[in-house]
């Protein structure tokens, strides 16, 4: 009796994970269509943008490009070459040095001739460092600004870059990534087409290892040499790009990457700027302000642009992949955690009764669902609780499904924006894709719960050390001009990935 009970249990449990891993992949698909969709509309609206318009009008809102930097003196200097020399009418960066103990400040200082100026930080959101100075660029002090300050954390040096940012939009970028000439104009164009409306906009992130960069602007995309990085790259396309983009066309927006996006500082104010008690500060501070706004019955918008790109360094070590890892999954427990009253309450719209039940059921849930498989499937062959039959359509829900998802992303990014160029580097996306499934996802799964067990325990979260390994530069080739005409010619060989939703 016992026996059979414990089949019976071990049966309906495996069947139940099949039917998850079909919702899973099915969800994804869906989001897939939807990107899809917004893409051949993105496509056919370009001739039309106005970009040009944009640059030119006065009107055009002015941006502040708020850098935190913690020990990034590998690819610093390029990173900052980008940012200064963006196409956009009226902007300003703004670089807080949070504590680094490398050479992060010194480089900017010999590059850009730093000079110190009397500055007093405002305290209109809370920081807890102390800022030991404030510093500005001689011959374009009204562009660049470099704050030196107290180790306090992302957040924390986030919040003095709020502080001191001068203009009504505030974009928040890694200080390891690398903007495309026009990603301003392109993300700040929904403020401008609908001012009165949109509290965000999120960007696309890609990976930058392996492309070329010359004065601090990809020229050439490339896949990673290493495979690792190259799952990494389908991941992003699977989740930043198509993954983001569906739920913006839903209406339900509710992760903006803290390596590319803009808010309106009005309202980034009025939440108390970026939350310490999380270590997914980007993604709590998107879900408090849909908590704000709706609470307030505002009509608004959260969207994000497929194009153009923030390039962004990732782990290229299975241990600095691991603790970034760990770090976002613990990000997504602590926020479904702080903001569980709006989770299935209708009163926050499709945020409450869609985007947060999904990322509960298939984000934090899911590496949990993928090592419970890993262990009763096979008990319940070795019981007779299944059958081999079984186990074959479980692997093709599982793995062969979510295979067919990773090669539909490749194969809508490439119809869409063909950024790889190369037919080798399109062949490594499907096998990168193909190998994700064999020891990738499972070891990934054992570091996300490991992320959210850590959460509900309620220890202290760190950040841990994020290596980089930066950007190789040598000489560029002969014809290449870098975007910033005063940045001597430079070519960078790149070489962080996000939630699957």
């Amino acid at each position: 009796m016992t026996e059979d009970l414990v089949r019976d249990v071990l049966r309906i449990t495996d069947w139940g994970i099949f039917a998850y891993f079909i919702a899973l992949n099915s969800s994804y698909l869906v989001l897939m269509v939807l990107a899809g969709l917004e893409f051949i509309r993105h496509l056919r609206r370009i001739p039309f943008a106005g970009a040009d318009d944009m640059f030119r009008s006065p009107l055009t809102l002015p941006v502040s490009v708020i850098v935190p930097a913690h020990n990034e003196g590998a690819g610093i200097v390029a990173a900052v070459q980008a940012m200064t020399a963006l196409r956009y009418p009226r902007f300003e960066v703004v670089v807080v040095d949070d504590g680094s103990s490398d050479d992060t400040f010194e480089l900017l200082r010999r590059k850009f001739d730093l000079v110190e100026v009397p500055r007093v930080v405002p305290g209109e959101v809370p920081y807890r460092s102390q800022v030991l100075s404030v510093h500005v660029a001689r011959d374009n002090p009204e562009v660049l600004t470099v704050v030196r300050k107290t180790n306090g954390g992302k957040s924390d040096a986030l919040n003095v870059g709020i502080n001191l940012a001068r203009h009504p939009l505030i974009c928040m970028v890694d200080a390891d990534s690398v903007l495309d000439p026009d990603a301003l104009l392109s993300v700040a164009k929904p403020f401008g087409d609908d001012p009165l409306r949109v509290a965000a906009c999120g960007g696309v992130v890609r990976i930058a290892n392996g492309c070329k960069v010359v004065g601090g602007r990809v020229v050439d995309v490339r896949m990673p040499r290493r495979w690792l990085v190259r799952i990494q790259v389908v991941e992003y396309l699977r989740a930043f790009l198509m993954g983001r983009t569906g739920w913006s066309r839903l209406g339900g927006l509710v992760v903006i990457s803290g390596a590319f996006g803009v808010f309106r500082r009005d309202l980034v104010v009025k939440v108390g700027g970026m939350a310490h008690d999380t270590i997914g500060e980007d993604a709590e501070l998107v879900v408090r302000l849909h908590h704000y706004l709706r609470e307030r019955g505002d009509d608004y918008r959260v969207v994000f642009v497929a194009e153009p790109v923030s390039w962004s360094e990732a782990p290229s070590t299975w241990s600095v992949l691991g603790r970034q890892r760990r770090r976002w999954h613990r990000g997504i427990a602590e926020i479904l955690s702080k903001h569980r009253r709006m989770i299935g309450n209708p009163r926050y719209g499709r945020i409450g009764l869609l985007a947060l039940p999904y990322y509960v059921a298939f984000e934090l849930l899911a590496p949990f669902v993928e090592l419970a498989a890993l262990v009763l499937l096979p008990l319940g062959l070795w019981v007779g609780a299944v059958d081999v039959e079984f186990a074959w359509k479980f692997a093709l829900a599982a793995y062969g499904y979510g295979l067919l998802v990773s090669l539909v992303s490749l194969f809508i990014e490439e119809v869409s924006f063909h950024r790889y160029r190369r037919w080798s580097d399109l062949l490594r996306g499907v096998l990168a894709a193909i190998g994700e499934n064999f020891g990738y996802r499972q070891v990934l799964a054992v570091w996300q719960v490991r992320g959210a067990v850590g959460a509900w325990r309620g220890g202290q979260a760190v950040w841990g050390t994020m290596e980089r390994q930066g950007f190789e530069t040598v000489a560029a080739d002969a014809g290449e001009r870098p975007v910033n005409p005063a940045a001597p010619p430079m070519e960078t060989v790149g070489l962080h990935p996000p939630t699957r939703g």
